[in-house]
C-alpha cells in the first residue's frame, strides 16, 4: 500500500517562546504514513543532520514496522529557522528535549517511540527521563552521555575534513546559508575546555521505558562504554545491539539489520491503543 509521505511546515510558535526562550519561526517536518490506531516513530538527527540526511530510512522503517513516522529539522539545521543564538551551551541537548515535549503537545501526540542518532539519540534519553507518560519506548544510535578522548578526536578530525576538503560544500546541499554556524556550534560547543565535564548519566534512572540502545563496535565518535552507561543506569528493560565493523552510522552502514531490530522493539508496543 502506498502512504502519503508530506512536508508541512509550522511558523510563529509564540508559546514555545515563553517556554524554551528560543524563537522558532519554522521546523521542517515530514510525516509519513497513515496508519490508525498505530505509535508514531519520531527521527530525530545528529548533530549534522537533517530530514534529507536520512534518506529513505524513515520511510522504511514506516513501512516495515506498519507504524506511523514524523521526521523534523531542529532548529538551525536543514529547511527550519536559523539559530537564535550564536553559541550551543552544555544544555544543548535538554533543551531541545523540553521543545520535542512541546512539539509533541502541539502535534497531539500522546505517546511516542523516539528514535534518535548521536545528539539526536541524547535527547531521546532526556526526552524519555523528563517526560516518561509520553514516551512509549526509545532507539538510539552513538548516542552520548558524556565526553571521551576518542569524541574530541572525532570532532576534531571533522573539524580539519571541513576546512581542508569538500565536506562543507556537501552540508550545503542540505543546510544552505546555515552551515557554517550549524558546524561550529557542534564543533566548538563540544572541544571546549568547559564541556569536557558534560554528563547526562543523572538522566538515566528516570528512564522508565524500553530501549534498543545501538553503536557500531567501529564507532569514531564514542566507545561502548557510552552503551554500558545507558544500559547499566537505565530502569527500563535496556537492550543493546553492538554491531561489528561498523561506525557512527548504523542505519546507512547496515540498513536491513536496524530495519529488522528496529521493527522486532517497536512491535511490542503495536497492540496498545492510540
Amino acid at each position: 500500500m502506498l502512504l502519503h509521505s508530506v512536508y508541512l511546515y509550522v511558523v510563529e510558535f509564540q508559546n514555545m517562546q515563553t517556554e524554551t526562550k528560543l524563537s522558532l519561526d519554522k521546523i521542517a517536518i515530514k510525516k509519513i504514513g497513515n496508519y490508525s490506531n498505530k505509535p508514531t516513530i519520531i527521527f530525530l538527527h545528529d548533530s549534522l543532520g537533517c530530514i534529507e540526511l536520512w534518506r529513505d530510512f524513515p520511510q522504511q522503517l514506516s513501512d516495515f514496522a506498519q507504524c506511523n513516522v514524523l521526521v523534523y529539522d531542529r532548529q538551525g539545521y536543514g529547511k527550519s529557522s536559523p539559530f537564535s543564538y550564536s553559541k550551543r551551551d552544555n544544555y544543548y541537548v535538554e533543551l531541545e528535549a523540553d521543545i520535542l515535549n512541546e512539539l509533541l503537545n502541539y502535534w497531539q501526540i500522546e505517546k511516542a517511540i523516539l528514535f534518535g542518532h548521536s545528539d539526536g539519540g541524547s535527547i531521546a534519553l532526556i526526552t524519555a527521563a523528563k517526560y516518561p507518560t509520553k514516551i512509549l519506548g526509545i532507539i538510539t544510535e552513538g548516542a552520548h552521555v558524556f565526553v571521551e578522548d576518542i569524541t574530541l578526536k572525532g570532532i576534531n578530525e571533522a573539524k580539519v575534513q571541513f576546512e581542508t576538503t569538500d565536506l562543507k560544500t556537501k552540508l550545503e546541499k542540505y543546510h544552505g546559508e546555515k552551515t557554517e554556524a550549524m558546524f561550529w556550534a557542534w564543533a566548538s560547543t563540544w572541544t571546549t575546555d568547559e564541556f569536557k565535564s558534560w554528563n547526562i548519566e543523572n538522566f538515566l534512572p528516570m528512564i522508565e521505558c524500553n530501549s534498543l540502545i545501538i553503536q557500531g563496535e567501529e564507532d569514531e565518535f564514542g566507545s561502548l562504554m557510552q552503551v554500558e552507561s545507558i544500559v547499566k543506569n537505565s530502569r527500563g528493560n535496556s537492550e543493546k545491539l553492538i554491531i561489528p565493523n561498523i561506525k557512527h552510522n548504523p542505519h546507512k552502514e547496515t540498513p536491513e539489520l536496524i530495519l529488522e531490530k528496529s521493527s522486532e522493539f517497536i512491535n511490542q508496543f503495536t497492540n496498545e491503543k492510540f
